[in-house]
């Protein structure tokens, strides 16, 4: 067990590095000048736009930023804001949480349901159920994430809160905000769980289907089990294997998956801090989102990869 976490740790502290690599080069390369934009609408001489870019750093080599900015993310320093004038660690951690609510709101949602739909379409292939909730599933899997979000605010604007997480006028503590909270969360929850719950059906039926054959599920039908039981007991715990691998993997990038939900709805979380960094840009702030957003899915990667040898005997024989 020690040398399978060794390996696995290895090569998720690899693809880290590999990563921070990346993403400075990605933020690096964007055309637009963050200085000019930053000071868009005011007089600004070329001399005062040279004094700023040695300000933001922008007058050393690539190589000298790059080695600087691995070294702060290396010591958990994401650098300093240059829009919103304070560290981007500290923004991270302000907008964390509503990045958390939305997305654990839609993966608990999206797996019970999408889990549930997968078993009983599996389990009748074939059958009318099975046609209708894997057409639905797929044709939504294929919809653009933020197109759905468009037509959602555009059909339940009238009924729910169109954008942000709060009312400003209502109280901020007490049930009254939590229900507030729970209004808001509707549209963007139910736009990613729309877009999300196709792959775990699609997954588990597939899982389920591969499993009816077995010798073992004709074992329990023999010994007098009812077909529920059969499934539940027996069916159903063997075709998880894969969907318990991609809940893991899929978890990190729901994160990712944020920036264009919480962009439509203005939800102040991670992905909506991406987006309106991408304006400037505001390149540490980009690299910081970035960095954060590709660490949960090595992590959530490294946790699958554990998690299977745990349920699979087979696996860990190897």
């Amino acid at each position: 067990m020690s040398r399978y976490l060794g390996k696995k740790v290895a090569a998720a502290l690899v693809s880290f590095l590999v990563t921070l690599v990346i993403g400075f080069v990605i933020f690096s390369l964007m055309p637009a000048d963050p200085v000019r934009t930053l000071t868009r609408g005011r007089p600004t001489s070329e001399e005062q736009l040279a004094q700023i870019r040695v300000q933001l750093g922008l007058d050393e080599p690539v190589w000298y930023r790059f080695l600087t900015f691995a070294g702060d993310t290396l010591r958990g320093e994401l650098g300093f804001s240059w829009q919103f004038q304070q560290s981007v660690s500290s923004l991270v951690a302000e907008r964390l949480g509503p990045t958390l609510l939305l997305m654990g709101a839609a993966a608990a949602i999206s797996i019970a349901l999408g889990l549930w739909l997968g078993v009983h379409s599996g389990w009748r292939h074939g059958s009318l159920f099975d046609k209708v909730s894997s057409g639905a599933s797929l044709t939504l899997w294929s919809v653009p994430t933020f197109w759905l979000g468009m037509i959602l605010l555009v059909l339940f604007s009238g009924w729910f809160p169109s954008g942000g997480m709060t009312d400003p006028s209502l109280a901020a503590t007490g049930l009254e905000h939590v229900l507030d909270v729970a209004r808001h969360l509707v549209l963007p929850a139910l736009t990613m769980v729309l877009v999300v719950f196709a792959q775990y059906v699609t997954v588990m039926r597939s899982s389920v289907i591969d499993e009816l054959g077995s010798p073992y599920l004709l074992t329990a039908r023999a010994k007098g089990l009812t077909d529920a039981d059969v499934r539940r007991k027996h069916a159903v715990p063997n075709a998880l294997l894969p969907s318990v691998t991609m809940i893991f993997m899929h978890l990190g990038t729901l994160v990712t998956g944020a920036i264009t939900v919480e962009a439509v709805y203005s939800w102040p979380g991670l992905g909506y801090l991406t987006y309106e960094a991408l304006k400037i840009p505001d390149l540490p702030l980009l690299q910081g989102t970035f960095i954060i957003f590709s660490a949960s899915v090595i992590l959530m990667n490294l946790l699958a990869d554990l998690a299977y040898r745990f349920l699979d005997p087979r696996v860990r024989v190897q």
